[in-house]
């Protein structure tokens, strides 16, 4: 197969689905911010610390999360929080992404007394600076965390359903699946649908399947964060494709939690070809040393994908969007036209 350029993967029109606030922040801005708030960091030059932050070692997941704890150790100001949003979406807009969902768990960044309603606005106003700047459209998912409790994760979904309409668009539950099912978070999941609130949830990364049926038919998720091993149960496989419930793919950091033993053997063209709304996305852009332009080329690299068919991938992201019908229609309706022009031109 002739190799797709980096030039054609980022003229695709892409959006991206699961991409973390905390693992997606710049060395640079590590550096800076743990400067200005006295905050010291492992390495003292962009590039060490870019290399440092990278997993390489992860025995599983639990092990790949622990490096959040340097990130988070900075992002606990709204003047950091909002900088740090700008500049993901900055990023993500060189990549060609027009519409980015990006997600954290805000009660994660309350160590220096900032509420939760700020952390969100504080991203938010992030967001909106990216999309005037560049024109990406940036929405926000509140993340619960499968480790704590069952109360924190309501109150977050609380919070998510407080600024429905607003620019938050969605509730996740994040966080190692070992020990912790999702259904122990049953409540917040039931509060944010309740209310007309998009629901996702991690699942079948650091557990089996049946994570994936916990966070379906228990907890109504209507997108799939990761979804790895969701292969390993074809009946359920089916059961999602044939109910359109996404996947939100992510190749490099799948293969260093182990979730996938290397690029070549993840089940995205499995999953593709199954007929399955399946996306792809960073997961985070730091901890994974990536960029949703470097996944496009794994996709096309190991697992053949295909120019048209990477499109296809693409337009999932958009069809996936949580967002109201009407906007989801008008951003497919604009991508379409490129996706046809981009299709023509290389046909």
């Amino acid at each position: 197969m002739t190799p797709i350029s980096d030039a054609l993967l980022r003229r695709i029109p892409k959006a991206e689905l699961h991409c973390h606030l905390d693992g997606s922040v710049r060395p640079t801005t590590l550096l800076d911010l743990g400067r200005e708030y006295g905050v010291p960091m492992p390495e003292t030059s962009a590039n060490a610390l870019a290399h440092h932050m990278y997993v390489r070692d992860a025995r599983h997941l639990e092990d790949y999360l622990t490096r959040f704890d340097v990130t988070l150790g900075v992002m606990q100001s709204e003047r950091a929080l909002e900088r740090i949003s700008f500049e993901l979406g900055e990023d993500a807009a060189a990549d060609g992404v027009r519409y980015i969902e990006v997600r954290f768990a805000p009660v994660l960044n309350q160590r220096w007394g900032m509420s939760l309603e700020e952390a969100v606005e504080a991203s938010l106003r992030g967001l909106a600076r990216a999309q005037a700047a560049h024109g990406i459209v940036g929405r926000i998912i509140v993340c619960g965390l499968r480790h704590l409790s069952p109360d924190v994760s309501l109150e977050l979904a609380r919070l998510a359903v407080a600024f429905q309409g607003k620019g938050v668009v969605g509730f996740d539950l994040a966080g190692g699946e070992a020990g912790h099912p999702a259904s122990a978070h049953r409540a917040a999941f039931l509060h944010a649908r309740e209310h007309g609130m998009f629901c996702t949830c991690h699942a079948g990364e650091g557990a089996g399947p049946e994570s994936v049926a916990d966070a379906v038919h228990v907890c109504g998720a209507q997108r799939i964060g990761h979804g790895t091993r969701l292969i390993e149960d074809p009946r359920l496989t089916d059961e999602l494709a044939k109910n359109g419930i996404a996947i939100e793919a992510c190749l490099t950091s799948n293969v260093q939690t182990h979730a996938a033993k290397d690029y070549e053997s993840h089940p995205l063209r499995a999953y593709f070809e199954r007929g399955m709304r399946v996306t792809l996305n960073t997961d985070n852009r730091l901890m994974s040393g990536t960029t949703l332009i470097a996944e496009y080329a794994h996709a096309a690299k190991e697992l053949e994908f295909s120019l048209d068919e990477l499109c296809t991938l693409a337009r999932n992201g958009f069809e996936s969007a949580f967002l109201p019908d009407d906007e989801r229609r008008a951003l497919l309706a604009l991508v379409d036209r490129e996706f046809a022009l981009l299709r023509a031109e290389t046909a």
